[in-house]
C-alpha cells in the first residue's frame, strides 16, 4: 500500500467516523436539550484563558478540536480566519477565536502554540486535563473520543464535534455555527450577535 493511498484511507475512515459521531451527538443533544455552557478557564498559548475575561463586547468563536486532526480542524479553523478576514475590523476585533484540544495527551501547549500561530497571531489555542474536557464537554453537549488505529503511524485518531459555539463572558452560548467549509453561515451569525444587522 503506497502512502498516498494509506493516507487516503486514513482520511476516509476519519470523515465516516465524523459523520457518525456528529449524528450520535445531534441525537443526544436532542433528548437533553440545549447545552448550557458555563465559564471556561484553561492553560492556553496566551496565558490563562477564561470567559469571564472577555470584555462585555467581545465574543468567543470557540472550537472543539486537535491538531492531528487531518480534516475537519485546519478547515474550520481556516474558515474562522476567512470569516475574520471578511468582518468590517470594529466587528472582528471583537472575536476572540480559540480551539480546545480534545487530545490532552500529545496536544501540549508548544504544539498548540505553532499549530494556531497557522492561523494568526489572535488565535488561542486551550488544554486542560481529561477531568477539565469531560466537565466542559457536558456543559457545552460535545462529545469526542478517541479511535486507535493500529496500523497508522498516528497510533490513534479522535472522533469529536465538529461544530462552532459563540459564547459571551457570562457563558452564555449565543449560537452554534454547523460545520461549513464556507465561512457565509459564521459571518452572518457573527454579525447578528455582535450588532450589526
Amino acid at each position: 500500500m503506497t502512502a498516498k493511498v494509506r493516507w487516503l484511507s486514513v482520511a476516509f475512515l476519519g470523515l465516516v467516523l465524523l459523520a457518525l459521531g456528529a449524528w450520535f451527538w445531534l441525537s443526544e443533544d436532542d433528548e437533553s436539550g440545549e447545552p448550557r455552557g458555563g465559564e471556561i478557564a484553561l492553560a492556553s498559548t496566551q496565558g490563562e484563558f477564561a470567559l469571564s475575561a472577555l470584555d462585555e463586547e467581545q465574543l468567543a468563536a470557540i472550537y472543539f478540536g486537535y491538531t492531528y486532526c487531518p480534516d475537519v480542524c485546519p478547515m474550520t479553523l481556516a474558515v474562522v480566519r476567512q470569516a475574520l478576514g471578511q468582518l468590517e475590523p470594529a466587528l472582528a476585533e471583537r472575536v476572540v477565536p480559540v480551539m480546545i484540544s480534545v487530545d490532552p495527551e500529545r496536544d501540549t501547549l508548544e504544539r498548540l502554540e505553532e499549530y494556531m500561530g497557522y492561523f494568526g497571531e489572535r488565535f488561542v489555542g486551550a488544554r486542560g486535563s481529561e477531568a477539565q474536557l469531560e466537565d466542559i464537554a457536558q456543559r457545552y453537549g460535545i462529545f469526542w473520543r478517541r479511535v486507535e488505529m493500529e496500523e497508522s503511524a498516528m497510533g490513534y485518531t479522535v472522533d469529536h464535534s465538529a461544530s462552532l459555539y459563540l459564547v459571551d463572558r457570562h457563558g452564555e452560548i449565543r449560537r452554534r455555527v454547523l460545520y461549513s467549509p464556507t465561512p457565509h453561515a459564521l459571518i452572518e451569525a457573527l454579525r447578528q450577535e455582535l450588532g450589526d444587522t
